[in-house]
């Protein structure tokens, strides 16, 4: 189940469970989504999440599950959930904590943040360090895969689409995800161009394999005049892939 593995990175990982909970102090932002993930026209998977944000606070849980033709010959989810704040516009994760299940290994990781540095709570099962295993120490100002999830796919006023830069770290590989500027087409929507692209903590195969993963986002105005994601297309080792919003 590499496949579902690496599209979840790629998707920058994540999982639904139940509503994300906050203090009951400012108003109430919701944002939930789910997506079909799409490969070679069969549906391989799907992707959830369920957001709340108040006042600068926000929370979020997802899920990458395989579905479809894929469930058929290996059940895999990764589930997560993540909390932190959003200052003048940039996430500021504090915790974060995934499970995963690939049908032959499951594991589970926990995060959290101190001064905006990664401090890694648990990672089970354990495993013998490796030459290429990145410290956590050096990757202050990064976000979770789950946050940089919610930063690219959540629901935006109009004007605030793409545009974005983030550098991720998931307690083992640092990756990079940029969106470049916002490109209006008929009809109200946007889209623009972005890259995925492993940076460090990847064995040396698979960043000889492939760094790089183009894909492109597609907007359209919501009835509350919001702009919503309602289609990813990327590449993947395994040819073009696609994210559809139901």
């Amino acid at each position: 189940m590499r496949m579902t593995a690496r599209l979840c990175r790629l998707a920058v990982m994540v999982t639904l469970a139940l509503p994300a909970s906050l203090p009951a102090a400012a108003q109430t932002v919701q944002d939930q989504a789910r997506f079909d993930l799409v490969l070679r026209g069969f549906t391989a998977g799907s992707l959830t999440f369920s957001a709340n944000q108040q006042g600068e606070g926000y929370a979020v849980v997802g899920r990458l599950a395989s579905s479809g033709i894929m469930a058929m010959i290996r059940r895999v989810a990764y589930d997560a959930r993540s909390e932190g704040v959003i200052r003048g516009g940039r996430f500021i994760p504090t915790r974060y904590a995934e499970t995963a299940d690939t049908g032959k290994r499951r594991s589970e990781s926990v995060m959290d943040y101190k001064g905006g540095v990664p401090q890694l709570r648990v990672y089970n099962p354990p495993r013998s360090p490796a030459d290429w295993d990145v410290e956590p120490a050096s990757q202050g100002g990064t976000v979770d895969p789950l946050t940089a999830l919610y930063a690219t796919l959540r629901d935006v006023a109009p004007g605030a689409e793409c545009d974005r830069a983030l550098k991720m770290f998931d307690g083992r590989r640092a990756s990079q995800l940029t969106l470049g500027p916002p490109q209006a087409l008929e009809g109200g929507a946007v889209t623009c161009s972005g890259e995925y692209r492993r940076v460090a903590g990847f064995p040396p195969e698979d960043l000889a394999e492939k760094t790089s993963f183009p894909f492109s986002l597609t907007y359209l105005p919501t009835e509350t005049g919001q702009m919503r994601v309602v289609e990813v297309t990327m590449d993947s080792l395994y040819g073009k892939a696609r994210l559809i919003r139901r």
